[in-house]
């Protein structure tokens, strides 16, 4: 069963790469045009209160939209990146058992640099929605909100093509919807493919 999800897990990671090398056509920078998407996957370790602890195995696509139009309106107009971000996702869950996680997280993230640097450290912070498959004591329901904060860098090897390197810290829970409401903190280590626009 693992080597199956692992191999559906490969495959799924080089069909997005795939994706993200085909060549769009070119959008300009304004509010409601598609900025860049970024492919991330990595790794994920949380605590549980009984059980073993919670390994996952994200796969996320984040779809980055520009917001400095709106941002203007304000008076805040930085050089840096300023994003949303639409990241949808994926998850397998290696332990305490075998089990799947899917949501969405709606995102900002602010770059420390130019947007014209060729090294692009940032700063995200959102929240999301998510469904678990995994039964824990920790949470008395599987469809859970989720909270996360992070920081990470772009290294561009190419005018619009990146590595991407994140660290993302999670907290899961169902908002005390329902009782026991624990949540689940996770921290991640994130790695992937940014393709700008």
């Amino acid at each position: 069963m693992k080597k199956i999800l692992m191999k559906k897990y490969i495959v799924l990671i080089i069909l997005v790469g795939c994706v993200i090398s085909i060549n769009p056509v070119k959008a300009e920078n304004r509010l409601g045009y598609l900025q860049g998407i970024e492919f991330l996957t990595g790794f994920g370790r949380g605590e549980l209160i009984q059980k073993k602890d919670y390994h996952v195995m994200p796969i996320a696509i984040d779809f980055d939209f520009s917001i400095k139009p709106l941002s203007q309106i304000f008076c805040f107009n930085p050089s840096s990146l300023f994003q949303f971000q639409i990241e949808p996702f994926l998850s397998l869950v290696t332990q305490p058992e075998t089990n799947m996680e899917v949501g969405t997280s709606f995102l900002l993230k602010l770059g420390l640099m130019p947007e014209s640097s060729k090294i692009q450290p940032y700063i995200k912070g959102g929240v999301g929605v998510a469904y678990m498959s995994q039964h824990t004591l920790d949470q008395s329901t599987q469809y859970n909100f989720l909270l996360h904060f992070g920081a990470g860098v772009h290294c561009f090897f190419k005018k619009d093509h990146a590595v991407t390197l994140e660290y993302r810290f999670r907290h899961l829970s169902n908002a005390s919807i329902k009782q026991p409401n624990s949540g689940i903190d996770v921290h991640f280590c994130l790695v992937g493919l940014t393709r700008l626009f």
